[in-house]
């Protein structure tokens, strides 16, 4: 599941954008002040901010300019300032994207979940540790004391985007979108039938172990 930050102070959006967001599997919070945004950004683990510029404490640029001090948090700019030179100014200062009202909430969701797999989806090799299970992705090999196992490719993803997000729950479309890099287009039976495959091959390869486990009505996760 991923959560974002909704920055608005017209209710009426962020009311809607809420409601849209929640009912697309995301775990929403929403802010109405600049200064009540940047709190939450700096305590909340989110994975991206949607940000109006329109703001009654301060323009959403300077709360992108101080976000940007502290991280890298995909930031995407929803606003009534239509002109070129504004929507400069927001990918200049720091912001990742620039939507303009009015706006179709399945393009905003789209985009969102873009920057978030651009976040990501580019990672260097590393090696995956959890006693003596080991994922390692540079030579994508999935070992348990000193046991290898033999993962398809899907079936490696799978397992290496899960493992590097421990205890987070991701439903179907946010596996589809991460690991076969586009929205879901198929039924969720394919998605099931590749989890249950990597569920087998890991009971295999670690007896009594159950790194993997279905979150009823929302998705799976991995549980070191």
């Amino acid at each position: 599941m991923y959560t974002i930050l909704l920055v608005d102070d017209d209710q009426a959006t962020l009311e809607a954008n809420e409601q849209f967001f929640a009912e697309n599997g995301y775990e929403v919070f929403c802010s109405a002040t600049g200064r009540r945004a940047v709190e939450m950004i700096q305590t909340i683990k989110l994975d991206c901010v949607i940000l109006d510029i329109d703001l009654p404490d301060e323009d959403g640029f300077d709360v992108c300019s101080r976000v940007r001090t502290f991280t890298s948090l995909p930031i995407i700019f929803l606003s009534n300032y239509t002109e070129e030179e504004s929507r400069i100014r927001g990918l200049v200062i720091g912001g990742d994207d620039y939507v303009c009202k009015p706006f179709s909430q399945r393009e905003l969701e789209l985009r969102v979940r873009a920057r978030i797999h651009q976040r990501y989806g580019d990672r260097p090799a590393e090696i995956l540790q959890f006693d003596g299970l080991i994922i390692n992705t540079g030579d994508r090999t999935v070992s348990f004391n000193r046991r290898y196992g033999e993962f398809s490719r899907i079936e490696f993803d799978i397992l290496a985007f899960l493992a590097r997000h421990p205890n987070r729950i991701y439903s179907y479309e946010q596996l589809y979108d991460n690991i076969w890099n586009e929205p879901l287009n198929e039924s969720r039976h394919n998605v099931q039938a590749r989890i249950a495959s990597v569920r087998q091959k890991l009971f295999d390869l670690c007896p009594g172990k159950e790194y993997i486990q279905t979150v009823r009505r929302k998705g799976y996760q991995f549980v070191p």
